[in-house]
């Protein structure tokens, strides 16, 4: 079988269109729910300064901002592990049956 064949297979299978379609959705929402509060973030600082400097504890030297900004890091982490969670397990399998499809 030749290699264009099996292409032309794979892009014909509706099974390959859902798997583009999931991944790409799912894609576009994790970067907008990591950009958004990013950004968001970045203009906030740049445009009120004032409120991020804002300290936690009289006296002390933690401001607002750094636990605002660690939550924004940590929660790119996990929303990366999220990804990487159902990119192993449901793309994957979509990806196998396709490519199982393929070959016959």
């Amino acid at each position: 079988m030749s290699k264009d064949s099996i292409q032309v297979k794979i892009r014909a299978n509706p099974k390959f269109a859902e798997l583009v379609g999931k991944r790409t959705r799912f894609a576009i929402i994790l970067s907008l729910v990591v950009l958004v509060p990013y950004y968001s973030f970045m203009f906030l600082v740049s445009t009120q300064p004032q409120f991020f400097a804002t300290k936690l504890a009289e006296g002390g030297i933690v401001t607002i901002g750094w636990p605002i900004a660690a939550l924004i890091i940590i929660g790119g982490w996990l929303l990366t592990g999220v990804y990487v969670s159902r990119a192993n397990g449901e793309f994957d399998r979509l990806t196998a049956e396709v490519l199982k499809e393929a070959g016959k």
